[in-house]
């Protein structure tokens, strides 16, 4: 079964999470994932298309953000919050925090 690579916690870097974290869609589709362990692809509400939504979580992928596992069809995301309060302790919760001021 087809596997997604994913960045190990080395590998993340400020700037890319500073990256992955600059779009509103990608930042909408985090504080989701901050609020449950694990969604479904079909479970996000996003009024885009669904090549845009694959594009976006590609880029949460590779930036550490986020982790997809394949069960069957399902693809199942979680947050990466272990690995990025390691990395870069606070960032994640100072970001949603902020964002849900942003509101």
């Amino acid at each position: 079964m087809r596997q997604y690579p994913h960045p190990d916690r080395q590998q993340i870097t400020l700037t890319g999470v500073l990256y992955g974290l600059s779009d509103p869609t990608r930042l909408q589709i985090v504080k989701m994932l901050a609020r449950q362990p694990e969604v479904t692809c079909k479970e996000f509400c996003l009024e885009i298309s669904k090549s845009t939504q694959s594009h976006h979580f590609k880029v949460l992928r590779d930036t550490g953000i986020m982790y997809t596992r394949l069960e069957g069809t399902q693809h199942y995301n979680s947050l990466r919050r272990e690995d990025l309060d390691d990395r870069f302790p606070n960032l994640l919760a100072a970001i949603l925090q902020g964002a849900e001021q942003e509101v």
